[in-house]
């Protein structure tokens, strides 16, 4: 019998109950965006089902499909989950997976612009963005770039619509020139419609653009012309790949800035205070303390 010719049988187990599958082709789970989804099983629970394997004589399941939901169950403290039991031969275990995670299965991702629009509605709802940004478990700056596709102009949402733009990351990129320097914004705008049918301006132009616009460092002048491709460039607010809405790290999760202080003035300060090492965080500390008590005093 093939898997599509099983039964199922839909059940509220105790999360403890169910096991990993040591075969399972996921082996890295990105832990912000499993914060992520916790968050979102805290404020709604696991909405689709987990897919498992009916009970082994101990009464013991374990998982086919769902292995990340199980890990953020977990973590949003869940103690029973919905699953889905269905019997799943061993060597179409692994198909199964696969399909199901490469969107042939029972969903695939909304398109950027899609769910910046469905965010957008949510937030609406809330009396201030700081609000909605809290109920998303977020912070306000994530929103805010989650949400940016929900809020083009209707020049840059008519070239998107058109196929002129290669992706709703380089129309977010687009937008954001027209606020740094509109005239270079409608420049590279009156290219881009002037784009022969079938070719799109890439991110990386539009990118080259805005790094100009705000004093980056400068880059080679290219046209519309020479650069435009027939293939859309992929949508990307950072190297993970991941959309806006899963990479946006919260405040306190945020990568620091790097320091820009001398670790020679660092090292020194240290041993005039006596620390062992030149750990700027324990020298600030320090400093900070020996302040308020000159302060108090």
């Amino acid at each position: 019998m093939t898997f599509k010719d099983t039964k199922s049988d839909f059940k509220i187990i105790d999360i403890a109950l169910i096991e990993p599958d040591p075969q399972h082709p996921r082996l890295n789970i990105d832990e912000g965006s499993l914060k992520g989804l916790a968050n979102s099983i805290q404020k709604m629970g696991v909405i689709h089902p987990l897919l498992v394997h009916p009970a082994n004589a101990s009464g013991r399941y374990m998982i086919i499909v769902g292995e990340r939901r199980r890990q953020a169950a977990i973590l949003a403290g869940e103690k029973m989950v919905p699953v889905i039991v269905r019997s799943c031969a061993p060597e179409q275990t692994l198909e199964v997976q696969v399909f199901e995670n490469i969107g042939l299965g029972v969903r695939s991702a909304l398109e950027p612009r899609d769910m910046a629009n469905a965010l957008q509605a949510i937030a609406e709802r809330f009396e201030s963005p700081e609000a909605a940004a809290q109920h998303f478990g977020r912070a306000p700056t994530w929103l805010v770039q989650a949400t940016a596709a929900a809020n083009l102009s209707e020049k840059v949402t008519a070239l998107l619509d058109a196929g002129k733009i290669s992706s709703t990351g380089a129309a977010v990129q687009l937008e954001k020139l027209a606020k740094k320097d509109e005239a270079k914004a409608d420049v590279l705008i009156d290219q881009i419609e002037q784009l022969p049918e079938g070719e799109k301006v890439s991110k990386k132009v539009v990118d080259n653009a805005l790094a100009e616009a705000v004093g980056g460092r400068q880059k080679k002048e290219t046209t519309v012309a020479n650069t435009a491709q027939t293939a859309p460039q992929p949508v990307s607010a950072s190297t993970s790949g991941l959309p806006p809405w899963e990479n946006m790290p919260d405040a306190e999760d945020a990568t620091p800035v790097r320091s820009k202080l001398s670790q020679d003035k660092v090292k020194l300060v240290a041993e005039m205070l006596g620390l062992s090492d030149g750990d700027e965080e324990a020298v600030l500390i320090r400093l900070i303390d020996e302040f308020l008590a000159l302060k108090n005093s």
